[in-house]
């Protein structure tokens, strides 16, 4: 009976890593759902309000001392208006940069505006620049979740999950921005390492669907190496974690068939959200079906979980704080949605944000 209960966690995949020496604890609650975090240059946390809920405030920021939280960059940009679009309109992926910029990522959606990239810059406390997403790369299923800003190569690699507007995850893609121009594609679109797979997310035996349909959701967590020489992604509903040298994935040259084959298997994971790393390179994955943290680790790839809490209802964003070296995860609580109920929120307050100490040390802005 112990030789079979062995074999049964071998062939899942996931190990408990020692939970004495790794524990998750509540860093703070707040009364709206925490979808993706990042972090200023003094360790203060900006993260989006998760838009599964419809939030009125997109961004905000907290006081890491005092936990007081306002709107981030400021209240105009929370408010959405006719007159210009320089507002946020539909929030989920946030990353900062070593030069003090946190970039947010506009799916737009909820209003009728151009999808963006917006950068604040938090030293000076300004504007930074924006980046505009044509229709031709953010199409009407589109919906581009989460990102690596890649100040090495000066590129936005995007995560499109392809659930935009009633999509079925199967137009899931890649979108490439080019820092310097501005200049914007759309590359992998619907291919084996972009879709979701038949591998449906079930918490505690209810399926996440709509309307009696599974929901599948493609291209979703993404981050990079220490170095920026190999991206790691997935599609949310699928076992197989990949990756590609960032070259050969920012390579026009290279068309879509030769691509492919640069690609990776890299190895089996739970359906998971957000997607953090270590300078050892051990990748910390949200298992959203289990309240926990897994981690792939870079000696042998096997998959162990690294946190849970039962509190820790759909774990979403995973990101490294440089200043305090903690990873932090929110609890978005996304399956509980009204979405996904028969339209009634079954959600419940306080929302959780935790935070854990990685097995090594953090790479900054993951």
């Amino acid at each position: 009976m112990k030789k079979y209960i062995f074999k049964v966690f071998i062939i899942l995949g996931v190990l408990q890593v020692n939970a004495q020496e790794t524990k998750a604890e509540v860093f703070a609650t707040v009364d709206q759902a925490v979808g993706n975090i990042t972090f200023t240059d003094a360790g203060d946390l900006v993260y989006s309000h998760h838009p599964f809920f419809s939030p009125i405030k997109r961004v905000m920021f907290m006081d890491v001392k005092t936990k007081e939280v306002k709107p981030f960059p400021n209240e105009a940009w929370n408010t959405p208006r006719t007159t210009d679009d320089n507002y946020l309109s539909n929030v989920l992926g946030i990353r900062n940069d070593e030069n003090g910029i946190v970039w947010m990522l506009d799916m737009g959606q909820r209003n009728p505006i151009t999808p963006k990239i917006v950068g604040w810059n938090t030293k000076a406390n300004q504007l930074e620049r924006i980046y505009y997403l044509p229709n031709a790369v953010v199409p009407k299923t589109a919906q581009p979740n989460d990102m690596v800003v890649d100040t090495k190569h000066g590129y936005f690699i995007i995560a499109d999950e392809g659930i935009g507007n009633g999509g079925d995850g199967s137009k899931a893609a890649f979108i490439l921005v080019d820092m310097k121009t501005g200049k914007a594609r759309r590359i992998l679109e619907g291919t084996r390492t972009t879709l979701p797979e038949n591998k449906p997310t079930i918490i505690k035996g209810k399926h996440l669907a709509v309307n009696g349909e599974d929901l599948l959701v493609g291209n979703d967590g993404i981050t990079a190496d220490v170095n920026f020489e190999w991206i790691y992604y997935g599609p949310l509903n699928g076992a197989k974690m990949y990756r590609i040298k960032t070259e050969d994935l920012l390579n026009e040259s290279l068309n879509e068939e030769i691509l492919d084959t640069k690609i990776e298997t890299y190895s089996e994971k739970p359906n998971n959200g957000g997607l953090s790393i270590d300078k050892a390179g051990n990748l910390y994955l949200t298992a959203l079906e289990t309240n926990s943290v897994a981690v792939v680790l870079a000696k042998d790839k096997s998959v162990h979980v690294i946190v849970e809490n039962e509190n820790m209802i759909w774990p979403d964003g995973v990101s490294y704080n440089h200043v305090d070296g903690y990873m932090y995860v929110s609890a978005a609580q996304v399956n509980k949605g009204a979405v996904f109920n028969d339209g009634k929120d079954q959600s419940t307050k306080p929302f959780y944000i935790f935070r854990f100490k990685p097995i090594v040390e953090g790479v900054s802005f993951r």
